[in-house]
């Protein structure tokens, strides 16, 4: 089939996901166009020819909170650029390429190309749990968080509404309230599938943070001086490794990362949905502290602490450090009855649903 796969730029995790599931669909035979936008595109553009760069929306970050007028402000200014060039884009499509199926990862302009040339748009995201599933239990003892569930999942139901059918990524599995919905696990980096028979307890503590500024973090964790912390994010201009007591500072590398959670014994990160994927599958125990006015990161952060895999803080204390470390086995036993196999949950239920609207030619239906 042609294919077109749109993919959201905000953030990387949307965009080493689908570079999984791009792999998938090329080696079944599959033509595949790919539209992104923001840095995911340097990234997969980087293994796959001709990847289009579209114009996506940005979110501005400071202090482990989203900036909203900032935020705001950029994508105003984007739009007046962004617009012009995403039409130019869509009747390329139309030209050169002519897509029988959209595969949508949260990304609108390639949705609105197949809504509106009556093409079936299939979504695969981890985002569409907050509309297609109900969280009642999860969110029933949390304060001030109902009305936020109410915005997120306004947001997000609006976002890619009539789709062939949803795929949504998840370690969690809360009852499914919409039709054409599967839930499937997580989508796992083939680093991360082959670090599983390596993974130990090695005693080091993992630290990520995408934010160069986040309060008084380090001095917590100087604060534990008989644990070594290897800490990514916080120092951006590194080039090697740098040691400064029980502090490991470390240099940006996607294997040296995976190396360092799979034999660590435990993760202190945000609230990022592939970190924490990939924590659960190597049976890693998490302190998860979610941006702040990011719901989908208090979701996933409040279902992780309701299944007994770790804990969700709103920020990172030496309380909050002290009971990650004081229950990390037990933790880590409630992890070991976690199950996934790889990725091949997902490949069939997505071979499934390609093979169904290869038959039928699918039609958008009402969501």
């Amino acid at each position: 089939m042609r294919i077109l796969y749109g993919v959201v730029g905000e953030g990387m995790g949307h965009a080493t996901r689908s570079r999984v599931v791009l792999r998938h669909l090329l080696s079944k035979g599959h033509e595949v166009e790919i539209v992104v936008s923001g840095r995911a595109h340097d990234l997969l553009a980087d293994e796959f020819a001709g990847v289009r760069r579209i114009h996506g929306l940005e979110m501005i970050y400071a202090d482990n909170q989203v900036k909203k007028r900032k935020t705001f402000l950029r994508n105003l200014e984007g739009l007046n650029t962004g617009l012009p060039e995403n039409v130019k884009a869509w009747a390329r499509l139309v030209r050169e390429f002519a897509p029988e199926v959209v595969v949508s990862d949260f990304e609108s302009w390639s949705y609105l190309y197949g809504l509106n040339h009556r093409v079936p748009v299939v979504s695969i995201d981890n985002m569409q749990i907050i509309n297609r599933c109900a969280h009642g239990d999860v969110l029933s003892g949390v304060k001030g968080q109902k009305k936020a569930f109410r915005l997120a999942k306004g947001i997000v139901k609006a976002k890619l509404p009539g789709c062939a059918h949803y795929l949504v990524t998840t370690f969690f599995y809360p009852p499914v309230r919409k039709k054409r919905t599967t839930l499937v696990p997580p989508i796992l980096r083939d680093e991360v599938l082959a670090a599983r028979e390596q993974a130990h307890d090695g005693g080091h503590v993992v630290v990520y943070q995408s934010g160069e500024s986040h309060g008084a973090l380090v001095d917590v964790l100087r604060g534990f001086a008989d644990t070594e912390f290897r800490v990514y994010g916080l120092r951006r201009d590194l080039t090697d490794t740098v040691r400064e007591g029980n502090l490991t500072w470390r240099p940006f590398s996607q294997q040296g990362f995976v190396d360092d959670l799979a034999t660590s014994r435990a993760v202190v990160a945000g609230g990022g949905f592939s970190l924490m994927g990939e924590a659960v599958y190597l049976g890693k125990p998490m302190l998860s502290v979610p941006l702040v006015g990011q719901f989908e990161q208090i979701l996933n952060a409040l279902w992780l602490e309701k299944l007994g895999y770790g804990l969700y803080r709103q920020e990172v204390t030496r309380e909050a450090l002290a009971e990650l470390l004081e229950g990390a086995d037990r933790f880590a036993e409630a992890l070991r009855g976690h199950r996934q196999d790889g990725n091949v949950e997902l490949f069939a239920q997505l071979d499934s649903v390609l093979g169904q609207l290869e038959v039928g030619r699918g039609k958008v239906s009402e969501s």
